[in-house]
């Protein structure tokens, strides 16, 4: 079992003074997807913007064992945590590089990696970001969040609004990219999850209601409606007699 790279205890998040986030104890894994799931409304990009305090909070948050909880964002950035928000949030005036270089934060960033995600990038490299597609826009938000040495990803609906193509292209990204950080993923798309997520922590009115494997709770028709109202179909399991050749 590997050890945990981010705690959290008892996290409450208000906005405006609405509490938004009641109660929400986790921990993730120092490597592998975990995801964050729960039905729409329930506190899922909350909770994640309370871990990087871009909204009010209380409550306890660690990273790698230390306490960041007492930190302004911009410090809890520079300890390694990159953040993918739900709307990108591209500087749309400025090309594709220098969306890259104003991320990085590093003497040597990691440019060759995120070429090799994303070569589309590479090819538009001088094209203003707001000129590109929203999943063009989607590669830019997750290219800076890995131009940087981050020991954490929290990565917001990666495929939200995406076309099938890019959704893959993205989802590939992702998972690639889990090889070298550990990532903390907030994704509506199961099959996504089921395709990227090792772990899963499911969300329901501001509070943790479940937690364990993400193929657990998938591959559970009554765990799925019951947690997060939907019927999804259980990946396919072949038959141990099967060689894979037809029938006669």
């Amino acid at each position: 079992m590997s050890e945990s790279i981010l705690e959290v205890r008892g996290l409450r998040c208000s906005i405006a003074g609405q509490q938004v986030v009641e109660d929400v104890t986790f921990s993730v894994p120092a490597t592998g997807i975990t995801a964050v799931l729960g039905r729409n409304g329930v506190g899922k990009t909350s909770t994640l913007r309370g871990i990087l305090g871009l909204i009010a909070r209380r409550g306890e948050v660690r990273l790698g064992g230390e306490r960041i909880d007492g930190l302004p964002t911009h410090k809890i950035v520079r300890r390694g945590v990159g953040y993918v928000p739900e709307d990108r949030e591209v500087f749309a005036k400025l090309t594709v590089a220098e969306n890259l270089a104003m991320a990085e934060r590093q003497k040597n960033p990691r440019r060759e990696f995120v070429a090799e995600l994303f070569p589309d990038l590479v090819a538009r490299r001088d094209q203003q970001a707001g000129t590109l597609s929203g999943g063009q826009q989607q590669m830019v938000s997750v290219a800076r969040a890995l131009i940087n040495d981050n020991i954490l990803l929290l990565v917001d609906e990666p495929t939200k609004g995406l076309a099938p193509r890019i959704v893959d292209e993205v989802a590939e990204a992702l998972l690639e990219a889990s090889k070298i950080v550990p990532i903390l993923l907030v994704e509506q798309n199961l099959e996504v999850v089921r395709r990227l997520a090792d772990g899963a922590i499911v969300i329901g009115g501001g509070r943790v209601v479940h937690t364990g494997a993400a193929s657990e709770i998938l591959d559970d028709d009554d765990l799925t409606r019951r947690l997060l109202g939907v019927h999804v179909e259980p990946a396919p399991h072949p038959s141990p007699t099967s060689t894979g050749e037809p029938h006669a």
